[in-house]
């Protein structure tokens, strides 16, 4: 995986998990604990959405996890994080384990 590919994915995520957010009017962090501890929609018609939005919510929670460590590792391995500025803003692709 590309780093660059990790970041796209955090801002297209976001970006649907505010849809929703907006929608029912929490963050998408609250939601998400009480969809994790089975509360289930009032209304059925927002089933498909709610789904959809732990979805979201889960997934860029993995995507934020492999960001970190990916940072953290080329903060050990590069003598500053400038190095890594310079190659993303010259689009050059980053490895990064999954």
């Amino acid at each position: 995986m590309i780093l660059n590919d990790i970041v796209q994915d955090i801002y297209t995520l976001e970006d649907e998990m505010r849809i929703y957010e907006r929608k029912y009017g929490v963050l998408s962090e609250t939601f998400y604990q009480s969809y994790a501890a089975g509360e289930e929609p009032l209304d059925e018609s927002w089933v498909r959405d709610w789904t959809a939005w732990a979805s979201a919510y889960s997934l860029h929670t993995k995507r934020r996890k492999q960001y970190d460590v990916a940072v953290k590792e080329m903060r050990a391995t590069m003598k500053s994080m400038i190095d890594v500025i310079a190659q993303t803003a010259r689009h050059d692709p980053i490895r990064v384990s999954a």
